[in-house]
């Protein structure tokens, strides 16, 4: 892996702590990052998108109360979406990738968060209008002023990817990959990660299992039954060993707002799933046996 930093395998994702989730006052924010790292997880993932503008500011106010130092954390965040909400005027959802705006948007990532750099910076969505040239220059501005360390995308694809290295390095994508959702397995997507020793980190881990009751779910939940028992763990513990058993090393993002879902995540580390019990478990999703 090319990155320089030291991310924690399982990583926090901040997505539901403001009012686009569970609305955690700066106290029980402080307890949660206390908490994560506790249990070993030091990166936490935002995007400036998240709570309509507002969860990075949200985090940082806490984070500059706590008695949390920067160097033992870890912290991603992405730009690129322009959203319709009340923070912003525009009129249409779209993405925005020249290099004044990319620039401009860590800049108020770094004002948030009350920090003078992001470990990882990421894209995060490709643009048809995007163009490599004018990423790289801000990257590199934003690398020689020590604004960002790492650079990188998220939900590219390979050829995405393959364009915006003509100009500039990329070493992470983060991609929707779980039990669930495992096309990134079959299009490319993780086989470049590993190919090229990109870090892979898979958002929304635990996939649609929590979420809904389908034909899926339900073989899922009818594997899990037997697994359950045979490695004295939880149905999420399960889902996450079955992401973290790919050989791209994927690091899984986290949603979880839960202290008692944290520390099982962080537990999930310690299961090594079957190569056959992988399969059981690949078999009841897809509905059918291996071809």
């Amino acid at each position: 892996m090319k990155t320089t930093q030291n991310y924690s395998r399982i990583i926090a994702g901040t997505m539901t702590w403001g009012n686009w989730g569970k609305n955690l006052s700066e106290s029980e924010i402080i307890k949660l990052m206390q908490h994560s790292l506790d249990t070993g997880i030091t990166t936490f993932d935002h995007a400036d998108i998240y709570g309509g503008y507002t969860n990075e500011a949200m985090f940082g106010s806490a984070f500059v109360n706590s008695s949390i130092t920067r160097d033992s954390i870890q912290l991603i965040s992405k730009c690129g979406i322009q959203h319709v909400c009340n923070a912003r005027e525009n009129t249409i959802g779209h993405y925005q990738y020249n290099k004044e705006y990319i620039i401009e948007s860590v800049h108020q990532s770094l004002k948030n968060l009350k920090t003078d750099y992001l470990d990882f910076l990421l894209l995060h969505r490709p643009s048809p209008l995007m163009h490599p040239l004018e990423i790289s220059e801000a990257i590199y501005q934003l690398k020689k002023e020590g604004k960002i360390i790492d650079f990188g995308v998220s939900n590219f694809t390979p050829s995405q990817i393959q364009m915006i290295e003509t100009a500039v390095p990329v070493v992470g994508n983060q991609v929707e990959f779980s039990l669930t959702q495992h096309s990134a397995m079959y299009d490319g997507t993780l086989d470049d990660c590993i190919t090229n020793k990109r870090m892979a980190m898979a958002w929304s881990s635990l996939g649609s299992y929590f979420k809904e009751k389908n034909d899926k779910t339900s073989r899922i939940k009818e594997a899990l039954g037997l697994l359950t028992k045979k490695y004295n763990a939880t149905e999420d513990q399960l889902l996450l060993a079955w992401v973290l058993k790919h050989p791209a090393k994927v690091y899984p993002v986290i949603g979880t707002a839960t202290p008692e879902r944290v520390i099982a995540a962080v537990n999930a580390l310690d299961i090594k799933l079957e190569l056959e019990d992988w399969f059981v478990l690949l078999k009841a999703s897809q509905g059918h046996p291996v071809p």
